[in-house]
């Protein structure tokens, strides 16, 4: 876990994580939030698979990851996570292996928050979400 404090981060400063996407993590998913869209449910999912037929888990496996980015490692420990918006470009399958990356964009000294331009790629190299992150951290 990183521990950037506001006067660390600065524009420019990235960091990234990669994990890859298993059915195990569609069913932990799936417990953990009660997330019952029918069509994961219908058969077990293999490699390949669409996590859900319309992209509505797979995005929340986005933002989910966009948590963990700013919670973790950027700017980790010191975060207060005060918003995340997501705009998604493919859907998440079975099998594949993101890349989650930050990139800080602005620091306020006043809000005590950086913005924090985020991006999703699959093993491809094709970006399946986008975003901007904003964090509020400690000074």
């Amino acid at each position: 876990m990183n521990h950037y404090t506001l006067a660390e981060m600065t524009p420019g400063l990235t960091e990234e994580f990669t994990v890859t996407v298993t059915p195990e993590m569609m069913d932990a998913f799936r417990t953990i939030t009660g997330d019952v869209f029918p069509h994961p449910r219908r058969r077990r999912l293999r490699p390949g698979d669409a996590a859900s037929r319309d992209g509505s888990s797979t995005g929340c496996w986005a933002r989910a990851f966009f948590s963990t980015l700013a919670g973790v490692y950027l700017p980790g420990e010191h975060c207060l996570l005060h918003g995340v918006e997501c705009k998604f470009a493919k859907p998440i399958f079975i099998g594949d292996t993101l890349t989650v990356k930050g990139t800080v964009v602005s620091v306020s000294e006043i809000g005590s928050e950086a913005e924090i331009k985020a991006v999703i790629t699959n093993q491809d190299g094709k970006r399946v979400t986008r975003g901007i992150i904003k964090a509020g951290l400690a000074k």
